[in-house]
């Protein structure tokens, strides 16, 4: 018999973090506790040129490096990688890490407790681009995005996974409204998105009264602990976000694309169909 997962509340004041790039060095934005989520914690690394190397371990925690902006080097152990926009690596727990650079250099770090050890595993952006299950348009106008996974079924791993969704001009995303709370919980970073753009994001169990309705830009965060969300951009711009999940079961949970669509907009499909191939 499955466990019953309690489910967070969607409370705005604990789903709804601002300016999380605001900050040099190493901080965290989103864990349980402080935030609305139960396994799910997101933070930054972020290096201007002349900033010493960052040293840290990760504990009981598998994590999710993905490089936003700029460019540098990260070790774990004897290994070394070097990253560019969009690169990701996948570090196992109990492992010790390096981030250096000598220019400025963006990293998110996603992470979640797990009790097994995974295979460090290095994803180049360029190799995610040339894979029909990983890069892929979902949705056509008005709800078409390029959506690209970087940890997903190409790395093993226990709870996380994560990837980079870029909308077009004054488009909707997470369309058609889908939820996943029996499998996952999910939270969206907003990037690429210098002022003036901005969008709508929501979260909601019923659209009579919708939970969470906020405007979002650069930085942002909203967490998703349940409920449909789907987002739009306002016009002239577009709304891109990396999307970051952790399964509620280690392993059996951690699936993408598995989605309970919102009835009235089942028929069409979710619209991830090609994440399946």
């Amino acid at each position: 018999m499955q466990t019953q997962i309690k489910l967070e509340e969607i409370d705005p004041s604990r789903c709804v973090v601002k300016g999380t790039h605001l900050k040099r060095g190493r901080t965290r934005s989103v864990e349980p506790g402080t935030t609305a989520s139960r396994n799910l914690f997101y933070g930054r690394i972020i290096l201007e040129p002349g900033d010493a190397p960052i040293e840290f371990e990760n504990g009981g925690h598998e994590t999710g490096l993905i490089c936003l902006n700029g460019s540098g080097e990260v070790t774990v152990g004897e290994q070394s990688f070097a990253f560019g926009r969009y690169d990701a690596l996948y570090v196992p727990r109990d492992s010790r890490i390096e981030v250096r650079s000598d220019a400025r250099f963006d990293l998110a770090e996603i992470s979640a407790p797990v009790e097994n050890r995974y295979q460090l595993q290095f994803v180049s952006f360029d190799e995610i681009r040339s894979s029909e299950s990983l890069h892929f348009t979902a949705g056509k106008p008005p709800t078409e995005r390029d959506l690209n996974i970087l940890l997903g079924k190409n790395v093993e791993a226990g709870r996380i996974m994560a990837g980079v969704t870029f909308s077009a001009d004054g488009n909707w995303t997470s369309w058609p409204p889908h939820e996943h709370q029996n499998m996952l919980e999910e939270a969206y970073l907003y990037i690429d998105m210098p002022a003036p753009q901005w969008g709508v994001q929501m979260v909601f169990t019923g659209l009579d009264k919708p939970e969470l309705v906020e405007i979002v830009r650069e930085g942002d965060v909203v967490i998703m602990p349940q409920g449909y969300h789907p987002n739009v951009a306002a016009p002239g711009g577009s709304i891109n976000f990396l999307w970051m999940m952790a399964a509620n079961r280690e392993g059996d949970d951690r699936q993408f694309g598995v989605v309970n669509v919102m009835p009235e907009y089942a028929a069409g499909g979710s619209g991830l169909e090609a994440s399946h191939k």
